[in-house]
């Protein structure tokens, strides 16, 4: 492969991943980190990239799939998962009037008759698909990934806005209706001022808080979220007319929420008008909205358009640009993430700004602060994209006075003390004091314990205490905590200890891929952890292999590569890695056809002391594929316990006293 078709193939791999990681956020966690136009821009990046290098095009890129809200797994969900009768598509979208313009004219070299357009509020909700036979509400189900969502009936139907049974007879023996569940500004504040007086998260936005109240599992807590609805589109196979907007006004009649505000348009000249004035006047509604969908009026013409792989051809949303306030410059804070990157901070004059209030807001790294020429006591113009996250993106120079300084960007790291670095390539400075910086320290614990990392049940709060305590230091720490250890956590109980130590124990069991993009390699995630495992099959071999094999890794480019040696090459983590492997970590992949050899040891929980004749990882495995789980504290729910020579007298006595069988390498395999 060509060079540049592999620096090619490493960018669009590494934008696949950041924009699947944002999509995970935004429509399973409901924890966008990136604003509406931030994540188009990676989008409309990584669209030009795929046309510009057709042979890396793939169906499975997020360019050509929606947005998911589904759960990893069905086991994840209280909520059953069902097929959609219609796939649920997204729309394209543009901030630009220019490309409406193209918009249009593209519709009229397919419908060379005069058209009108319909134009629409876009809600800033969640989306939803509403089924109705013979006038009654039968399935409410999420858009899911566009063909499968989740069943939510039970929560919709505590909606007060959404009807059980429909008016009147007029209405189609079967159809489906979409429309968006949203929070108006009202009941989001009520909620965040309860959520704050009981200590507990608040919501970033509407958005969000919509999106989490629909898949509670308390179907009776629905109805105290005041959540509304305005449906937009109906699904069915009877015609009973032949115009978009009419349906519109029909829909109503039947009891259905529709908007009041959309449009029948005759011109794109009057789409621009309309959107000219929603522009300013959307401030005064009780609900988010982010943009303008515009659509084909005649539904015959909508069918001749027809669809892309993942839009219609008929319709496209319009965002407005995010909203702006001004606020005072008090300080700037210096944040280390977990890769040592520096970020500055600053912390404002409170400001309310769609909707909530700022207090602070990323510079993002120190040539944004030279660009923008920011300094304490500016006054400067924020904005929050996409309502999320609030950045400053220019400075009131008018309004400065004589108390300006200079905000100067540090040369050590803020929390310990090393200089800082700034390699060629990048944006940001990084502390390399990777070892002893406990922020960074503290951030890959956060990593390593995350979902999609080894899910064991460690949040920020529980890791700030753990390392306070001094009872964490390293990654192998984890699993060497005990229970009356934890029980000293501020408001721990035994039964959060034993929960705690449960999923440690259950993390054992991980598969080598998560195992590797928990240690939290540079530039190594999540779809890249998986290919360097499918190639090499263990992490000896990584640890042994020169760059040029680490580009022979599908979508592995120089960059990765680069990581992998300096990760590999520094003799503390091949030490860390060890010491994860003695807790029983398998850094190898399992062949699936092979893991399981029998089902004699499952449901057994076994654990293992003292030296045998053959390594402890061994013995570790071997019970693996007996369909046993190896746990590395002797509980009352232990079945045996394996002793070898010179065995830890507190586990024999632990398990005298529980009456645990305690048993011989021998009397092991004779168990087989």
């Amino acid at each position: 492969m060509k060079k540049t078709d592999a620096d090619a193939l490493e960018k669009i791999s590494r934008l696949r991943e950041v924009i699947n990681s944002h999509n995970r956020r935004y429509y399973i966690e409901n924890k966008p980190v990136i604003s509406d136009f931030e994540y188009d821009v990676l989008i409309n990046d990584l669209q030009a990239l795929e046309a510009r290098y057709p042979q890396f095009a793939s169906e499975k890129s997020p360019t050509n799939r929606v947005g998911s809200d589904l759960a990893e797994t069905s086991d994840k969900t209280e909520f059953t998962q069902v097929h959609h009768k219609y796939p649920m598509l997204s729309l394209s979208n543009t901030y630009d009037k220019s490309e409406l313009l193209s918009f249009n004219e593209k519709i009229k070299k397919v419908i060379d008759k005069p058209f009108n357009y319909v134009c629409e509020l876009k809600i800033d909700g969640t989306a939803i698909s509403l089924s109705y036979v013979n006038g009654k509400l039968v399935s409410a189900v999420t858009r899911g990934d566009g063909t499968v969502g989740d069943d939510v009936t039970r929560n919709v139907k505590m909606i007060p806005s959404i009807p059980v049974s429909l008016k009147g007879d007029s209405y189609p023996s079967e159809f489906d209706i979409r429309g968006e569940i949203f929070m108006p500004w009202s009941s989001f504040e009520e909620i965040n001022k309860r959520r704050n007086d009981n200590e507990d998260a608040v919501f970033a936005n509407p958005r969000n808080a919509a999106a989490g109240s629909l898949k509670l599992l308390d179907s009776e807590e629905i109805s105290k979220r005041g959540l509304m609805s305005i449906l937009y589109h109906i699904v069915t196979l009877d015609v009973f007319c032949e115009s978009h907007f009419e349906s519109l006004m029909l829909a109503g009649e039947w009891g259905l929420p529709v908007s009041p505000y959309s449009k029948l348009c005759k011109s794109i000249d009057e789409v621009i008008d309309y959107l000219d004035f929603w522009d300013n006047e959307r401030k005064s509604l009780p609900y988010a909205t982010d943009g303008v969908v515009i659509k084909v009026d005649n539904l015959n013409y909508q069918r001749s358009l027809g669809f892309t792989a993942k839009s219609p051809r008929w319709a496209t949303a319009f965002k407005f640009k995010a909203e702006q306030a001004i606020s005072k410059v008090l300080s700037v804070d210096y944040q280390v993430g977990r890769t040592g990157a520096v970020t500055p901070v600053a912390n404002l004059e409170p400001v309310l700004l769609s909707g909530s209030t700022v207090k602070r807001a990323s510079l993002h790294n120190s040539d944004q602060i030279k660009m923008l020429d920011i300094h304490i006591n500016d006054f400067v113009f924020v904005e929050k994209g996409g309502e999320i996250i609030p950045k400053i993106v220019s400075v009131d120079k008018s309004r400065r006075g004589n108390d300006l300084i200079p905000v100067i960007f540090p040369e050590f790291c803020p929390d310990c003390g090393t200089p800082l670095v700034r390699e060629e390539s990048e944006a940001k400075q990084f502390c390399p004091n990777q070892s002893s910086c406990p922020t960074q320290i503290k951030a890959k614990f956060i990593h390593f314990s995350g979902r999609k990392a080894m899910d064991i049940l460690a949040g920020e709060a529980t890791i700030e205490q753990l390392f306070n305590l001094k009872y964490i230091r390293r990654l192998s720490d984890l699993y060497k905590l005990e229970k009356d250890q934890l029980m000293t956590l501020e408001g721990w109980k035994e039964r959060s200890a034993l929960r705690f130590l449960e999923s440690i124990d259950k993390s054992r069991q991980s598969p080598f891929y998560k195992i590797l993009f928990a240690l939290g390699i540079r530039y190594i995630g999540e779809t890249s952890a998986k290919n360097l495992v499918n190639h090499f099959k263990t992490i000896e071999k990584m640890i042994s292999a020169t760059k040029e094999e680490f580009l022979n890794v599908e979508e592995v480019g120089e960059i990765m590569a680069d990581s992998l040696i300096t990760y590999f090459s520094n003799s503390d983590n091949i030490e860390l890695i060890n010491e994860l492997k003695e807790q029983g970590l398998i850094f190898a992949q399992i062949d699936q056809n092979k893991s399981i050899v029998s089902d004699k040891l499952i449901g057994n929980n076994i654990v293992i002391t003292g030296n045998f004749s053959v390594s402890r990882e061994e013995i570790k495995r071997i019970i693996s594929l007996n369909s046993g789980r190896v746990v590395s504290s002797i509980s009352a729910n232990t079945n045996y316990l394996i002793a070898g020579d010179k065995p830890g007298p507190a586990k024999i006595q632990q398990a005298d006293k529980l009456g645990i069988k305690v048993i011989s390498e021998e009397d092991f395999y004779k168990l087989l």
